[in-house]
């Protein structure tokens, strides 16, 4: 199956099925109750990418620790999302939001400004039989959203990305919005706000096996001092 170019907007739909036929669904790794579309070597991700000038990093195609441990940690803890509207922001695979679901939340939306992670999280949602909401878009220049429990994994690995996170963050925290941050310990990490809620090992993006000693963290954001 050969993808279609595609400008903005959608993908179409060739390519939607370019990524459910040439991404298989694997068990994420520490959280087996969800399975994902993941790149594998023969995916053929570099068909996407020459076919659409705007393709970008595919973060969607593959695990995160900080997502991983928030997903773990809202499977373990089903309190902190059960009838609650969630959003999870920077969705990538969309595994925190389809956790969420799974644990219970009233309704869930997953946010991310790659329309390839718009389509992997849809595909990703029906392989696990949830309903989550995806939203192309960045959000982080907006008001805080109509959320009870804003979620967000690996967002500080870059400093203008998390410059702009945590304004963002604070904001919402402003607006009585509860956040959990999940990472694994990146330098650009806000932790003069940040209150330690668990650790749990696992991989980070393009790890094959968990690195001894450094643990995938999960935060509560806090006011600032």
């Amino acid at each position: 199956m050969r993808p279609s170019r595609s400008v903005g907007g959608a993908l179409p739909e060739s390519t939607v099925e370019f990524i459910r036929a040439r991404f298989p669904l694997a068990v994420a790794p520490s959280v087996p109750e969800i399975r994902l579309h993941k790149a594998a070597p023969d995916s053929g991700l570099w068909r996407l990418a020459e076919l659409d000038a705007d393709f970008g990093a595919p973060y969607w195609a593959y695990d995160w620790g900080g997502g991983l441990a928030l997903a773990r940690h809202v499977l373990d803890h089903p309190g902190i999302v059960a009838g609650r509207r969630v959003l999870d922001l920077g969705a990538g695979s969309g595994v925190v939001a389809i956790a969420a679901a799974r644990a219970g939340a009233s309704e869930v939306t997953a946010a991310d400004v790659d329309r390839y992670a718009i389509a992997a999280i849809r595909l990703n949602a029906a392989a696990n039989g949830v309903a989550v909401r995806a939203h192309l878009g960045d959000l982080t220049g907006g008001p805080p959203p109509d959320v009870d429990l804003l979620l967000v994994g690996d967002l500080f690995y870059a400093e203008d990305l998390a410059l702009r996170v945590g304004a963002f963050l604070g904001r919402c925290l402003e607006a009585r919005i509860e956040i959990l941050v999940a990472d694994p310990w990146r330098s650009f990490l806000p932790r003069e706000r940040l209150r330690l809620v668990a650790e749990y090992p696992g991989v980070d993006f393009a790890e094959r096996a968990p690195v001894k000693g450094r643990t995938n963290a999960v935060f509560a954001f806090a006011a600032e001092a």
